[in-house]
């Protein structure tokens, strides 16, 4: 079993949706069965599942004290990827979840403020010697600022080589628990989120 976790102190930038889109398009290319924890206390993802009306990816519910033998009984149960969403803040439970990854996912929206705020992540992920890729998200079109941000968190690490841009069916798929490749397979943030997921599936197998 695999276990990527996505991460961030910065809270709105995207690791929710990205957490539920990357898990549906595992189950979707073969790449699960997927296990979503949600250990925000706010539960936005685990929300998001409730809406849901397919069956995967499961939810489980974890004790972030015991997560080691959690995840020892996913992975006997036969879970293949294990998706954890973290709270937006610097506290004791993201360093416990970083612990047990396989890759960490930073998410980044490509403004100056979220830029500041990405170095207490990256320091807690190199502490734990975990891999880490960041991704822009919630990108305007033809923004010089999104090429700008590439820039500075290629100082950091690994930038994913797709960015997935701000669009409104990204916020309306979350309501009714779908994603915008369950809505609309052939829209643009379908295709972006495909090829994310490509490049992530390919980092997790490493």
């Amino acid at each position: 079993m695999r276990t990527l976790v996505i991460a961030s102190q910065k809270g709105g930038v995207g690791k929710t949706t990205l957490a539920g889109h990357l898990s549906v398009l595992a189950e979707q290319n073969k790449n699960g069965p997927v296990a979503l924890i949600d250990t925000d206390p706010q539960g936005s993802l685990a929300s998001w599942w409730n809406e849901r009306s397919a069956e995967t990816p499961i939810f489980a519910s974890v004790s972030i004290a015991n997560l080691n033998e959690h995840l020892r009984e996913l992975e006997r149960c036969g879970v293949k990827l294990a998706i954890i969403d973290t709270p937006p803040a610097v506290t004791t439970t993201i360093k416990m979840v970083i612990a047990v990854a396989d890759l960490v996912l930073i998410p980044t929206r490509p403004s100056p403020h979220d830029l500041r705020a990405v170095g207490s992540t990256v320091e807690m992920v190199e502490s734990a010697n975990k891999p880490m890729i960041f991704v822009i998200n919630g990108a305007a079109a033809r923004a010089r600022i999104t090429g700008e941000a590439a820039i500075a968190l290629s100082q950091h690490g690994t930038v994913a080589p797709v960015t997935i841009y701000q669009r409104t069916d990204f916020a309306a798929s979350m309501i009714d628990g779908r994603t915008v490749q369950e809505i609309d397979p052939r829209s643009r943030s379908a295709g972006e989120i495909k090829e994310l997921w490509k490049y992530v599936f390919k980092k997790l197998r490493k």
